[in-house]
């Protein structure tokens, strides 16, 4: 009986009744050690019973550096079912499992392959995993088994897991323990010890403050100091351990602290240093005995964590030694485990040891452990005798915890790192990665000036890394909106002694900057020059991949920006290079906004701001939300327009000036603006994009979009005089471009000032020549206007009508309403009520899986792509067939789902 926890035990049954029924549920209990989280995890495999399928791990704070050991313990029972996998996933998961050869897939893959080997356990019944000692899982088990919890849906599974306070399970549904109240600790203490007196009985509630095992084992232990002066109670279980460790026999000991060295709970490998070390299998007895450590089949394990703490830290610091050493030499074949038992052994710097480490952590790597590696290579890097060589490594720590995520951890190394004697390329190293972290923290400004201080040590002997950090200083400086600090860095980048090979990447610069100082005709000249030159750009290079791919949508090339970042999406893909899935797919989302394909937009952000979450890039979510309010103005949401903008606006103001992402503020007022013109309010969307238009450093892609935005509003709010500048500008651009999209809005505004309808009977042509459909309806609409007052009103039936058509398509819903008014001031005599299009009826996740699904692509084939289980893809299909009116997939292909 569990005292004080029925309503925990009560929601974790219904978790297990809804996945009896098909349904997944996680859940994140929380607790400080000793308040009964193992208990309830007891618990819900006694509720479970027959029938149910039960995967367990436990996390071992000696082995959370080492990766994937986690992953290992829990799927150990499950690894004949690997081969139902996709081969990418597959051989992700059994590379990082040990079991083939590593193809360094990226971790989030190797969640999806837990996902769906989960899913394919959960095909025989229902699956319950119970992860016990969460905090203490190795990172890249961590991270995928969150990843699979948060996407559970449909397979029968449950994943329980337990750690104590500060195990991090954003994304999961969380239960947050407490002591017992003081009815149920006296419950618990009459039941288990009734023949304590009045005053012990009083002792051990005080002392154990309502935590279960306390309340258990202080009984049997003793006290030691005064009621009024308790101790911290782990540290007094800890004590107590000890004390009962001390009273078993020598061999009981030795045996206690080889089974807490050897992380895995492998019983042979216990027993085999025991031997080594002159004891027999009769220690391990001895220890079992003690009612401290459990043998069960092959493993050997503590009955709670802290009495293994207690086990190892008890013993004196020459048994640690020894039985480290042992350890190392019977795991000679297991790189990264037999490198920390030789580091645990070390008590001086040893260059063997390190090498071992250092290779542990190029392991890790491959194995998308960087978390592991981080620390194996700032251990090694303690170890290294040599200065030269231990920088080196240092600085390699640096770069690999930032890759991992650990910011605070890179910037202790990092200053660790700058107290050695760096030498100029190592110097650079590290403080750029300085500046990548102040980066994503927000602080702009302080990133852009580390990012040019990385550069002056290399920029003699390195020139093209002294490039890419400029080039870099120059992004961070344009997101912020400093044009000047863009303008100084493109100077020093300028000076660079770059050979041939290299010079190119001053276009990374010079292209934006000269459209930002009016010389229009050669920054677009420059920047479609650096779109062929971007594809001999390594792919190693990513980030500059990226960078030039976003030049093309600088200057409005949204066809050629599209084909780019699909491109590298597509790879992102392919590759499990997830981590740049966000970056990509934010920017593809923003092109096909400008395209006009809305629904696109909106189901590529929506997944964005999904793996960016997950993955902890807040900027991304930042960015892909930005779009997602846009789409939510032209589709008339206001409160989701406002909710998603107002994010990113409220929290601008409390930045200084060349902190904040100018291009998320802009994206966020645009919506704005955007949603008041669409809704008739003509002085306010004025006012909105006056604003924004002002402001400095808005040369990018959608630049002539917004201004023909500010110009209609200034047409429809009677004060053609405010849209003069913003004319002016548009025609500079679309004489430069020289590109049909530009021609068109630029016809269309001027239409609009003149009110001139063969102007934009010309900018419709322009339109349908872009391939820009929402331009399209937004002119049909306007010249629909123009022949209707001009009393041509058969005419104007026809523009408005097909102005209705693509609006309703799109669910441009406010410019649909308005189409509808114009119509019936035209005289028509049924104006069509909005049909809902098929796919419209769809949720974005829905949509994906549909349109994948009618493409012929298999459920296991969907769930890789889109991050999923099989069964969660099959729930997807299950609930969009009856909003779509078919029965089976042949039906789909016949849909029209674009």
């Amino acid at each position: 009986m569990l005292y004080g926890r029925a309503n925990e035990v009560q929601q974790i049954g219904t978790l297990l009744r809804a996945a009896q029924r098909g349904r997944s549920g996680a859940l994140a209990i929380t607790a400080e050690a000793g308040e009964g989280k193992s208990a309830l995890l007891l618990s819900a495999e006694e509720q479970a019973g027959n029938g149910w399928r039960v995967l367990r791990c436990s996390g071992v704070e000696s082995e959370s550096e080492l990766p994937f050991a986690g992953l290992h313990q829990l799927l150990s029972s499950a690894l004949d079912r690997l081969d139902a996998l996709p081969a990418p996933q597959f051989g992700a998961l059994g590379g990082a499992l040990g079991l083939c050869a590593s193809d360094g897939a990226d971790r989030f893959l190797i969640g999806v392959a837990t996902l769906n080997l989960l899913s394919e356990l959960s095909g025989d019944g229902p699956v319950l995993c119970l992860i016990d000692d969460a905090q203490w899982l190795d990172r890249p088990s961590a991270d995928a088994l969150r990843f699979a919890a948060r996407r559970l849906g449909a397979e029968g599974i449950v994943m329980l897991f337990a750690g104590r306070k500060g195990f991090e399970h954003s994304g999961l549904p969380g239960m947050r323990l407490a002591p017992l109240d003081s009815a149920a600790a006296t419950a618990l203490l009459a039941e288990r010890w009734p023949g304590l007196s009045p005053d012990q009985r009083e002792r051990v509630l005080a002392e154990a403050a309502g935590n279960p095992l306390a309340l258990l084992e202080f009984p049997c232990m003793g006290q030691e100091s005064s009621p009024a002066e308790p101790l911290p109670l782990p540290m007094r279980l800890r004590s107590g351990y000890e004390r009962q460790i001390a009273e078993q026999s020598e061999s009981a000991r030795m045996a206690m602290l080889v089974a807490a060295a050897e992380e895995t709970g492998d019983l042979g490998i216990a027993l085999l240093v025991l031997q080594r070390l002159g004891y027999t299998a009769e220690a391990l007895a001895a220890a079992e005995q003690s009612g401290m450590v459990v043998i069960a089949g092959q493993t050997v394990t503590f009955r709670h964590p802290l009495q293994r703490s207690a086990a190892y830290h008890g013993a004196t610091f020459t048994q640690r030694l020894a039985v480290h050493a042992e350890l190392a030499a019977v795991l000679a074949g297991d790189l990264a485990r037999s490198a920390w038992h030789l580091a645990a052994a070390s008590t001086e710097p040893d260059e063997t040891v390190a090498a071992a480490l250092e290779a542990a952590a190029q392991q890790a790597r491959e194995r998308t452990g960087h978390a592991s590696a981080a620390a194996a290579l700032e251990r090694a890097a303690r170890l290294t005798p040599d200065p030269d060589l231990r920088a080196r490594r240092l600085v390699l720590a640096v770069e690999t915890a930032t890759e991992a995520g650990h910011t605070e951890r890179a910037l202790r190394l990092a200053e660790a790192a700058e107290q050695l004697a760096l030498g100029p390329v190592e110097r650079a190293r590290v403080t750029g990665t300085r500046a990548l972290i102040e980066f994503e923290h927000g602080s702009l400004r302080r990133a852009h000036q580390l990012m040019l201080e990385a550069a002056v040590p290399v920029t003699d002997i390195e020139p093209a890394r002294a490039a890419q950090l400029l080039i870099e200083a120059g992004r961070i400086a344009w997101t912020s909106g400093d044009l000047e600090s863009v303008r100084s860095t493109f100077a020093r980048l300028e000076a660079l002694p770059l050979d041939d090979a290299t010079r190119p990447l001053l276009s990374a610069l010079r292209g934006p900057l000269d459209l930002c100082d009016g010389k229009l005709a050669e920054g677009i000249a420059t920047i479609r020059g650096t779109v062929e030159f971007s594809r001999f750009v390594p792919l190693e290079m990513i980030s500059l991949r990226l960078g030039f791919a976003l030049h093309s949508a600088l200057i409005g090339d949204m066809a050629v920006a599209r084909e780019r970042l699909t491109e590298l999406s597509d790879l992102a893909r392919e590759r499990g290079m997830i981590g740049w899935l966000p970056a990509v797919d934010a920017t593809l989302a923003n092109v096909h906004f400008v395209l006009g394909n809305m629904r696109e937009a909106k189901v590529i952000a929506t997944q964005t701001v999904r793996i960016a979450t997950d993955i902890g890039q807040p900027n991304r979510v930042a960015g892909a939300e930005s779009i997602l309010a846009l789409v939510a103005a032209v589709q008339g949401d206001e409160a989701e327009c406002r909710e998603l903008a107002g994010r990113t606006l409220h929290a601008a103001p409390g930045r200084s000036h060349g902190d904040h992402n100018a291009i998320d503020v802009g994206n966020s007022e645009w919506a704005l603006g955007l949603c008041d013109l669409g809704l008739g309010r003509y002085e306010q969307a004025l006012t909105r994009l006056e604003s924004l238009y002002q402001r400095p450093a808005q040369a990018r892609g959608h630049w002539t979009d917004l201004l023909s935005d500010l110009v209609e509003a200034a047409v429809r709010a009677r004060r053609p005089d405010r849209a003069a500048a913003a004319m002016a500008e548009i025609q500079e651009w679309a004489t430069a471009l020289d590109t049909p999209w530009a021609d068109g809005l630029m016809l269309r505004c001027q239409g609009l000032l003149r009110a001139d309808g063969a102007l934009m009977a010309r900018a419709l042509a322009a339109h349908s020549a872009a391939d820009r459909w929402y331009d399209h309806a937004r002119t049909a609409l306007s010249y629909g206007e123009w022949l209707r007052r001009e009393r041509r009103t058969t005419e104007s039936r026809v523009y408005l009508r097909h102005a209705l058509e693509t609006f309703d398509r799109l669910g441009a819903q406010p410019w649909a309403d308005h189409a509808r008014v114009e119509l019936r001031a035209a005289g028509e005599g049924a104006v069509p009520e909005p049909e809902t299009d098929i796919a419209a009826r769809l949720t974005p996740q829905e949509l994906q899986v549909v349109r994948l699904a009618a493409a012929g692509a298999t459920n296991k084939e969907i769930a890789a792509q889109l991050f999923l289980s099989p069964k969660t893809v099959g729930h997807h299909l299950y609930r969009a067939f009856p909003k779509l009116g078919v029965s089976n997939r042949v039906e789909l292909a016949r849909l029209s789902l674009a």
